[in-house]
């Protein structure tokens, strides 16, 4: 079997006791990064061994799993935070157990985008996750879909291409649009700014470095 265990975005006390049961219990751990996991599980006395499992080992890594796995072994999946398959190489295993019929389970748990959007004070009840945007191929033609999509968007950056995102989203949808950016969530420096596209750039602009990973929440086309 494969359990999805999320893991905390960053205070490592958000994690659930059924996901440290499943932790202790499972024969293996597959880890976005065995040294960021090791942390975690040694926090919380977890001795499971572990193996590592990201996006660069993925094609290679997966049959190897799913042997284990057809060996009657389980295995839980952990990323380095949040929930497996939400914008790392989890939903590639998932569906490589599903083709193979073997029983995934996904424990509910710590996200960066909930926080977030709940935080942020734009409306919530419709909204849609892009994920990271594209970096290069396909980027303007989605930014042009969102300048017209009506529901908040929740959109995941890195720190180093924040004011990037920022200006690109002043030029497809407008400076006066609604906004907040979350960094840093759950940890001590957390840090939620709210105002226009163009108020949350030039705040962050201020910055000589901004640190932590970042979730973008833009209202939504009137």
């Amino acid at each position: 079997m494969l359990f999805l265990v999320p893991t905390p975005v960053g205070n490592l006390e958000d994690i659930t006791l059924r996901a440290l049961r499943v932790l202790r219990e499972v024969d293996l751990i597959a880890c976005e990064d065995t040294r960021t996991s090791g942390h975690l599980l040694n926090h919380h006395d977890v001795d499971t061994p572990t193996t590592s499992y990201h996006e660069h080992n993925e094609h290679e890594k997966t049959p190897e799993l799913i042997t284990r796995m057809r060996a009657g072994r389980d295995i839980a999946l952990i990323s380095d935070a949040g929930s497996p398959g939400i914008s790392d190489p989890g939903f590639y295993l998932a569906r490589a157990c599903w083709d193979e019929g073997i029983e995934v389970q996904a424990l509910p748990g710590p996200t960066a985008l909930i926080p977030a959007l709940t935080a942020s004070a734009i409306p919530s009840h419709r909204f849609v996750f892009e994920g990271f945007l594209p970096k290069k191929k396909g980027r303007q033609t989605r930014l042009d879909a969102l300048a017209t999509e009506p529901r908040t968007l929740v959109i995941y950056e890195s720190p180093h291409r924040l004011l990037r995102t920022l200006d690109d989203l002043i030029e497809h949808l407008g400076a006066d649009r609604q906004a907040a950016v979350a960094r840093e969530l759950t940890k001590k420096y957390e840090e939620i700014e709210r105002g226009t596209l163009n108020e949350v750039r030039s705040y962050f602009a201020g910055y000589t470095k901004v640190r932590g990973e970042c979730v973008i929440v833009v209202h939504g086309a009137s």
